[in-house]
């Protein structure tokens, strides 16, 4: 069974930040600097990380860091501090579902720069990175047509939310631009965060630990950078509202539980198979809207999540077919290995 959990530990967290998207879009409505939600929550995430780490760590020994290592956890960090500020001004700027569409290009940036870095084969030759391929082209096509095309409704009558985002739409197209524009560029830095967290674990394994310093230097630059963009101080003053619950669920989420939980998934499985989940995202919102808040329900929607399921499909099958491959090759040069053939020993090893 190739990678039956991870799989719906991603498909959790995807779940999981429509939700966190929302929540802190309404914060946001309601007067909260996007500023001070990634210091809050940053802050409160470390706390929670550090006694995470206490408890973890309490049996065991946390493995040695280097100055290599802590020098890449603070690219990580920039990476991070720059993602989630890009994140909550282009969600300022849009809205949950645009924030959840424009992550659907996550995954080929991934692509891109896991074939470059050369943590991801691409052999167009085999089948199974002709499927990785065209899986990933496929996932973002239907991400791209789950958010640019409508169709006829399905499900449910245009609700007053569904006209007041047209409304917007015809009101301030510049701003739904600069926030797309916003979203794409944190897209692009996410991608990048895969790759780097993917370099980072397999040298350095431990995902809570790296989470935890991480964290730590992204509180430190947010602080500074919020303290010279927010120059009103009553922003810095928490309402016991959706306020608090927006850096409450930042915090638990998207400083600690969803950091260790990609960390953990770019070592097992690499950074594009951890970024191929961003497009259901997109589903997932759509899901969301139709159950519970009573949207309408497009032909567009329905055949986009069908063609994310195939591209999903057809990305997880060349990953087993790889993986694979590689178990073949090994257990080839296992059986193969003999007292009487050193040299083809010695070769097998140095695969």
């Amino acid at each position: 069974m190739w990678g039956l959990g991870v799989t719906a530990v991603l498909l959790t967290m995807e779940f999981l930040e429509v939700a966190m998207n929302t929540v802190n879009k309404a914060a946001m409505s309601k007067g909260m600097s996007q500023f001070v939600l990634v210091v809050y929550s940053n802050i409160l995430g470390v706390l929670l990380l550090l006694s995470s780490s206490f408890i973890f760590y309490r049996k065991r020994i946390a493995p040695p860091i280097t100055w290599s290592i802590m020098g890449r956890i603070f690219v990580l960090s920039l990476l991070c501090c720059t993602g989630q500020v890009f994140t909550y001004i282009g969600l300022g700027y849009s809205s949950p579902t645009l924030a959840s569409a424009m992550t659907d290009l996550t995954p080929a940036f991934t692509f891109i720069l896991g074939v470059v870095s050369r943590m991801e084969r691409l052999d167009l030759r085999s089948k199974s990175s002709q499927a990785k391929f065209v899986g990933t082209m496929v996932l973002i096509a239907g991400g791209l047509v789950v958010t640019l095309y409508k169709g006829l409704p399905i499900a449910g009558s245009p609700t007053s939310t569904d006209k007041l985002q047209n409304l917007l739409l015809l009101l301030g197209p510049s701003n739904w631009a600069i926030g797309g524009f916003i979203l794409a560029a944190h897209s692009f830095v996410l991608a990048l965060i895969f790759v780097v967290q993917t370099w980072i674990i397999r040298d350095y394994p431990s995902e809570i630990l790296i989470t935890l310093i991480s964290s730590s230097f992204v509180t430190i630059l947010s602080a500074i950078v919020s303290l010279i963009v927010e120059e009103d101080l009553n922003a810095w003053r928490i309402r016991p509202n959706i306020e608090l619950a927006a850096t409450g669920f930042s915090a638990v989420f998207a400083v600690s539980l969803r950091s260790i939980v990609h960390t953990w998934a770019c070592h097992k499985k690499g950074p594009v198979y951890t970024s191929m989940f961003k497009p259901i995202g997109m589903v997932l919102a759509v899901f969301i809207g139709v159950s519970f808040l009573g949207d309408t329900l497009y032909l567009g929607s329905v055949m986009g999540a069908v063609i994310i399921a195939l591209g999903f499909y057809a990305v997880v099958w060349g990953k087993s077919q790889e993986a694979r491959t590689v178990e073949d090759e090994e257990k080839r040069c296992f059986e193969s290995s003999s007292p009487r053939v050193p040299l083809l020993q010695n070769i097998c090893t140095n695969l």
